[in-house]
């Protein structure tokens, strides 16, 4: 990180995030992601750059996963009946 950013006074300490914090938060995402997770198990270290591109491919596929799932939902709704047991199911599922 720039020295810059650690040798400024933060005005609200609530509202600043130092170094440190930073830190601490990438090395937790890098923690949760099984990507990283498992091409980094043995040195147990990547890059934050590394780690923050992931995060933001997971969260990506993760929307997309969402969004497929949903979809699907949808078209399966469509093909039953309104009260049918299937469709109480699946209500009582969601």
């Amino acid at each position: 990180m720039s020295g810059r950013r650690s040798s400024r006074q933060p005005s609200n300490s609530n509202t600043r995030i130092t170094d440190e914090q930073i830190i601490e938060l990438v090395s937790k995402l890098h923690q949760l992601l099984p990507e990283i997770r498992n091409s980094t198990r043995r040195s147990n270290k990547a890059s934050a750059n590394k780690v923050l591109e992931e995060t933001c491919n997971y969260i990506r596929n993760l929307n997309k996963e969402v969004d497929d799932l949903s979809q699907r939902l949808s078209q399966l709704l469509s093909t039953i009946e309104v009260n049918s047991p299937e469709a109480a199911i699946i209500r009582s599922l969601i």
